[in-house]
């Protein structure tokens, strides 16, 4: 049996070793073999970092493709992120027309099963939309509507829906949560108008989340907590954008210490890797520009933010160890999706790795066993 071998500073579930990972000829981890070290010898080791790869549950662009073109943009989508570390993904929908989604979801069926050496593994979609409140749509273009079961139905059908954003408080919603979590679906809150009694029932109902927390939905006052505030206080998963754009760093802070399991996500765009200009987000046009990406209004629009530069974000900017860091860019999302098989690196588990300087830049990325920059290395 050929195997691969990774020789470094591993992160495993028990905390970093000395050693070697290595992969079966199937793309998963064979062993992981070493001595204990602690993480501030592990930082000024000259040796590579080896962390779980990246787990990115909100991805709707990248390399100057969008996921809703359609065609081969997902396979391009796919490959720039996972130069970036994420090795397993959600494509994520905006809100549009029946027509228009189930051309992106075709799309999705063509290519999103197929595994090239060169991307990150597609897990499925994440439903963003159209199951939002029309007032707070942020930069989703203005297709919002109940959801519709037979609708949600032939979108799965062609394509597996993992992830789905709706507004609570959207007549009919709250009493469908139930049935949408029973038939596997993870159901997130999210631009919604909803108010704290809404996002506490709605979780009681078996939503398990919240969509780019802080934005897009009712923030936090002291004597109308909002959806805010029912993350704050309740929630065992959350999204969060950590591009020090969507979100202040207090505020990151914040739901660092109220939700165990929050998690990162880019919400890119396809400006992500891409120069300053102008570029497709749905519907929309989107320009990159100072980092951030707006609609003409100035209205945030996802982002440019890769996983990378994510996991940077929370060790230099926000003061995180890098074992918790990268829970936050990887174990937390797998555990939310009950991917027990990502996000960390023990006998078993696929082979998604992440290979990093001590600057946190990266090496290498292995994708269930196989490295972007070396695929036939054995």
């Amino acid at each position: 049996m050929s195997m691969k071998r990774i020789a470094g500073n591993i992160l495993t579930p028990g905390g970093f070793v000395r050693g070697a990972l290595e992969f079966d000829n199937q793309g998963r981890v064979l062993a992981v073999s070493g001595e204990p070290v602690d993480e501030a010898q592990v930082r000024d080791s000259r040796e590579p970092l080896v962390l779980p790869g990246f787990i990115d549950l909100h991805v709707h662009g990248g390399g100057g493709r969008d996921i809703m073109e359609g065609d081969d943009a997902l396979l391009r989508v796919s490959e720039l992120h996972a130069r970036h570390g994420t090795t397993a993904l959600l494509a994520t929908t905006m809100t549009a027309p029946a027509p228009e989604l189930e051309q992106a979801f075709a799309a999705m069926k063509a290519h999103g099963l197929q595994r090239r050496p060169a991307g990150a593994r597609v897990l499925g979609v994440h439903l963003e939309g159209p199951y939002i409140s029309r007032e707070k749509l942020g930069a989703q273009p203005d297709f919002a509507r109940a959801l519709d079961l037979a609708e949600l139905q032939r979108l799965n059908d062609l394509f597996p829906i993992r992830l789905i954003t709706l507004a609570p408080e959207v007549p009919g919603h709250m009493e469908i949560i139930g049935s949408l979590c029973a038939a596997g679906f993870r159901v997130q809150l999210g631009h919604t108008l909803g108010t704290y009694e809404d996002g506490v029932q709605a979780l009681a109902q078996g939503a398990g989340g919240f969509t780019h927390l802080f934005n897009a939905m009712t923030g936090l006052q002291h004597r109308a907590p909002g959806m805010v505030g029912a993350a704050l206080a309740h929630a065992k998963h959350a999204e969060i954008i950590p591009d020090l754009i969507h979100v202040h760093p207090g505020a990151i802070r914040v739901a660092l210490r109220a939700i165990p399991g929050l998690f990162c996500v880019t919400d890119s765009t396809a400006a992500a890797g891409m120069p300053d200009g102008d570029y497709r987000l749905g519907s929309h046009t989107v320009t990159k520009c100072l980092g951030g990406v707006r609609l003409a209004d100035g209205t945030l629009a996802g982002s440019t933010l890769t996983m990378d530069q994510a996991l940077r974000n929370l060790v230099s900017e926000l003061d995180l160890s890098l074992r918790e860091a990268s829970s936050r860019v990887s174990t937390h999302a797998a555990d939310y999706l009950g991917l027990t098989e990502r996000g960390r690196l023990t006998a078993g588990c696929w082979g998604d790795a992440v290979l990093l300087d001590r600057d946190l830049q990266l090496l290498d990325v292995c994708v269930e066993g196989r490295s972007l920059d070396h695929p036939d290395a054995a």
